[in-house]
Formats: C-alpha cells, structure tokens, sequence
C-alpha cells in the first residue's frame, strides 16, 4: 500500500512536470519560431538587393566597422558568433541573458551578411532563442535550474529555424553545452520546442533541407576504410580551423587601435584574398553554395581553405554573425576535394564531411549523426557515423565554443580536468607538456653529464 501511494505521488509529480514543460515548450517555439523565420527573411530579402550590384562587397569594411560600433556602443554581449554566447549563458551566466542583445544582433548580422561577411545565420538565431527564453524565465521568476533548460529550448528552436532537422537541432542543444555529456534533463523540452519552432518556419514558408542523396558503395570494406582515414582528415583539419580562429581573433585583439577601425583593415584582406584566389563564393552564408557542393558540384578544390580565412576574419575583426553555417561549407568543400582527387562519389563524401566536421569543431557526435540521418538519409547517415565518430576522437578536447565544459576525458589514457571549461583543459595540458619537456631535457643534461 505504502510502496502504490509512494509511486501515485512520483508519477503525479512526473506527469505535471510533463505538463508543465510541454506548455512552455510550445510557447518558445512559437515565438523564437515566429521570431528568427522573420530574422531569416529579412536577410534572404537584403542579401538578393545588395547582390544585384556587382561590387556590393566593397562596402564590407564599413559594414564591418558599423557591426563593431553598434556593438561596442549598445550591446558587447551581442559581439561574435552566437552560439557561443547561449553556451555561456547556460554554464556561467546561471541562464542569464540580456534582451537587449536581440535587437542589436539582428542588425549588426544584417548589415555584415548582406554586404559578404562570411558568417551564418544559425549563431545569431540560437542566441536571440537564448535571450528570448531567459528573458522569458525571468518574467515567469524561474529559478536558475528551470531558466537554463529554458534556455536550452530557446537555443535548439534558434538551430532549427536555419537547419530544418528538428530532432538533431533538439540534440544539438543538449549536446552542445558539454564534452562528454547530454543535458537529459532538457531533452523533452527542447524536442518540443524545436518541433514547434520548425512547423512554425514550414507554415511562415521556410523550405526543409532534405538531400536525395541515393549513393550507396559497392565495396564495403575498402569505402570503410577509406572513411576510417576521411575521418582521420576531418578531425586535424577541424583542429587547425578552430586554431585559426583562434589565433586571427588574438592578433586583431593585439592591435592597439580603435576597435572599429579593425573592422575596416578586416574587410580590405577579406576584400584582397577573394580577389588574389578568386574565391567569390567565399564571402556571404555560402548556403547556395553548400547546397550545389552536396548535390555533386564541383568546385575549387581550395575552397575550404579561403572560406575559413574568410570566417576568420570576418568575426576577428569585429562581424556580427554565426560560425556554424561556414563550418558546414568547409567540411563539405573538403569532402568535395577528397572525392575529386581519388575518384569517388562527390555528393556521399562532400555530405559526409559535412556533417562529420560539425561534429569534430562543436563536439556533437549525436546530434551531427541524427542530423546527417535527417538531411541525407539513412545511406549517407550510417557511413557518416564512422567518419563523425573518428574526427570526435581525433580533435581531442579542442572546440570552437571555449565556454564547454568538460565531463569527462574523450579517453581513458589520458586524464584531464573535469567539469571545467575546454580552455582551462588546454591551458593545463599545455603547462603538462612544458613540464614533460622540461624533464626530459634536464634527464638527457644529468645523463650526458
């Protein structure tokens, strides 16, 4: 008897927070939905003027130098790529973000996409959904541990808004935040919410991503293994990438000048590289370009590399914008090089990279393997798995998002801090190295001598 009241009162409990999420998962992917489809419009609609004009781009040093004073003067949280912010939010912030942020990332990511900032649309969408949600969190006075998981559904109804992949942009949400652990907890909420963010865009007339891709290999074996090393490829190419971006965002942090003004000399090179290598398609979203790259176009085969230049520089010095959407231009123009230089089916690895170089930048195995699934299909998204499984392992605890925090090493061999941000485990494997360095060299002197 005791054992029935017991399970009466959990099973109560269990179902009015069901009920409870349910509701606000709704409202979430209603108005971040309503709100980011909107967001989505208004840029499609100015990227189509402005690229009537043939030399549009040469107005991207002063777009680049208007995002970084509209920034600086009104709101600095809203400065770089978005998501990275939301992720913040969720593990520093307590969940906190400002609402001010919304109107200002929405122009300053205008003004730099429309005029070829290569950027995307995904990081400002999932920190408007961030900051809608927190805002939100706060007006209902929600305690800390509800406001994150608001968050978390803000951020994956922002994803799904430019992706279309409903269950992999919930996924992502949750994955996103840790290395080495999903956010259960928000799992039902952010499906929800992303469920309703993405009937919401096909109602207001977004168009799903879907690729028909029906490639399927005839060697099993020697395409396992070819993707084994693919894979291998992807994860030191997502290392030197997020070391790129890194590195031009501290040599524009050393530069002692007006920050603005770094907007300007950003937008020259950007402006000189795609003019040096011919390389227009580098500059703006890239998501026309992706969608040919996937369905078998070629194209240069050093796409990838002036198109992470261009990211880089676009968001060192000062764009507003998301990094997600290049990514996927990177991973896809490298698989599109791979297969044209050893003869292989273009659209299978050009998707494949795709999804495997999300995984490896963002360190979100599951989500990239349920959004390849979605996108591609199940022939793509199982070949996918073993490439997006590998470049995981490969990056070791780097990421594009330094705010992640680290559950758990990706290895038992090697031990790290844990429930730390990525940045911490990198800086204390660094003084790791220098130590080992430093002994060996002292054991090799008392040696010799």
């Amino acid at each position: 008897m005791k054992s029935l009241k017991r399970l009466t009162i959990y099973e109560s409990i269990f179902i009015a927070s069901t009920l409870k999420w349910t509701l606000l998962s709704i409202i979430i992917g209603l108005i971040v939905g309503s709100f980011t489809t909107i967001f989505i419009k208004l840029i499609n609609i100015g990227v189509k003027f402005t690229t009537q004009f043939q030399y549009y781009y040469l107005l991207l040093p002063i777009a680049l130098f208007l995002s970084s004073f509209i920034i600086i003067k009104l709101a600095p949280d809203a400065k770089g790529h978005g998501t990275e912010k939301a992720i913040e939010s969720v593990n520093r912030n307590e969940g906190n973000m400002k609402i001010t942020v919304v109107p200002v990332k929405l122009f300053t990511t205008f003004i730099t996409i429309i005029f070829g900032g290569s950027v995307g649309l995904e990081g400002p969408a999932t920190q408007i959904g961030g900051a809608i949600s927190s805002f939100l969190g706060n007006l209902f006075k929600m305690d800390i541990m509800d406001k994150r998981r608001l968050v978390v559904c803000g951020i994956s109804s922002g994803f799904v808004s430019v992706f279309n992949a409903p269950v992999g942009a919930a996924i992502f949400a949750c994955e996103v935040l840790y290395i080495g652990k999903l956010s259960y907890v928000s799992l039902l909420p952010s499906l929800i919410s992303s469920f309703v963010s993405y009937y919401v865009g096909l109602y207001m007339g977004n168009k799903p991503l879907v690729f028909k891709i029906n490639y399927v290999p005839q060697n099993q074996i020697s395409s396992f293994l070819t993707i084994c090393i693919f894979g291998v490829s992807i994860g030191i190419l997502a290392i030197l990438f997020i070391k790129l971006v890194n590195s031009i965002e501290r040599i524009f942090r050393k530069i002692k000048i007006y920050a603005p003004l770094k907007g300007i000399i950003g937008g020259i090179i950007i402006i000189l590289l795609v003019y040096i290598t011919n390389s227009f398609t580098s500059l703006g979203i890239g998501d026309e370009t992706i969608n040919k790259i996937v369905l078998g176009s070629k194209i240069g085969d050093f796409s990838f590399i002036t198109k992470a230049l261009t990211t880089s520089l676009t968001l060192g010095c000062g764009g507003s914008g998301g990094i997600l959407t290049p990514m996927l231009f990177i991973g896809s123009s490298f698989g599109n090089a791979w297969a044209q230089i050893l003869g292989l089916n273009i659209a299978f690895y050009s998707a494949i990279g795709m999804a495997a170089f999300l995984a490896a930048c963002s360190n979100v195995p599951i989500a990239s393997i349920v959004i390849a699934m979605e996108l591609f299909g199940n022939n793509v998204g199982i070949y996918a798995a073993i490439a997006i499984g590998i470049s995981y392992i490969i990056v070791g605890h780097e990421s594009i998002y330094p705010t992640q925090f680290v559950m758990s090493s990706k290895t038992p061999s090697l031990k790290v801090k844990t429930n730390v941000e990525v940045k911490e485990v990198n800086e204390a494997d660094l003084l790791t190295k220098k130590h080992i360095i430093s002994s060996i060299l002292k054991n090799k002197k008392i040696f010799f001598h």
